[in-house]
């Protein structure tokens, strides 16, 4: 699994970057395969020790099973976690039959955006591929937004041999994007490798279907799938033609690109 190791130490190396150029710095963790995998690779980095918070943002729409499983890794691995929720949109009332893209944009972004504001961080990582959705192949491993922490996908500068522009005008706001390099099959292969604890939503529990890409109970649909195991998800992954996140309702059209846009994860 030479590959596997290479995008580690890549991903370990920009972790150490981000911690080493930002003293306000924080990490998103949504419990779903990736943004568990970018946590293990920073326990991994800091040698056992998370040295920044992370951050669930709550839109009160999420599934049971991974409010669960975020409590109990929190405990087994002594994490801080910050989570932060747009409480005012809740109590208006906001939801999905307002449209997705409203939902998102005040349960997802504002809710960031109020959480960032609060805590005052200059910088948050997050655990994006560039495979796994068009807007997120134009994206950076260090990315600078404006001050409203939106992005301009169609003006982001080159990075050219590992050289990462850390160096960022007083102010700024960025994204780090260790997984970028990852492709949706190797993260599963590296789950396999490491034995990472996954939410069981990941596995057909009998039903002939599981959960693919995970996110809010009203917004994210199963696929017919009876992989029960890390391994024969892999082996599915290999003659899949489905896209990866074809159960994701905000995905549809080009909702996805205006949520990005406008500061989506």
């Amino acid at each position: 699994m030479k590959h596997l190791r290479a995008l580690e130490d890549q991903s370990v190396y920009i972790l150490r970057e981000a911690y080493k150029h930002f003293d306000d710095l924080a990490m998103l963790w949504s419990m779903g395969k990736d943004s568990t995998v970018l946590l293990w690779l920073a326990r991994k980095a800091f040698f056992g020790h998370v040295p920044f918070p992370l951050v669930h943002i709550d839109t009160g729409y999420e599934m049971p099973e991974l409010i669960d499983y975020r409590d109990r890794l929190c405990r087994e691995w002594r994490l801080d976690l910050v989570v932060g929720q747009n409480k005012e949109a809740l109590a208006s009332g906001m939801g999905p039959e307002q449209g997705r893209v409203t939902c998102c944009t005040a349960m997802k972004i504002e809710a960031l955006k109020q959480t960032i504001a609060k805590h005052k961080w200059t910088a948050v990582i997050l655990g994006i591929r560039s495979d796994e959705e068009g807007t997120r192949a134009k994206e950076r491993y260090f990315s600078l937004r404006d001050k409203h922490g939106e992005w301009d996908f169609r003006d982001q500068p080159p990075e050219l041999w590992d050289q990462f522009n850390t160096s960022f005008p007083a102010g700024s706001h960025v994204r780090v994007h260790p997984l970028l390099d990852w492709t949706e099959l190797n993260i599963w292969e590296y789950l396999e490798l490491e034995r990472i604890p996954l939410p069981p939503l990941y596995f057909d529990q009998g039903k002939g279907t599981r959960y693919r890409s995970l996110g809010c109970v009203p917004c994210t649909g199963t696929v017919n799938s009876c992989a029960s195991t890390i391994p024969q998800i892999i082996t599915e992954l290999r003659t899949t033609t489905i896209a990866e996140r074809a159960g994701r309702a905000q995905d549809e059209g080009r909702g996805m690109e205006t949520l990005r846009k406008l500061g989506h994860m």
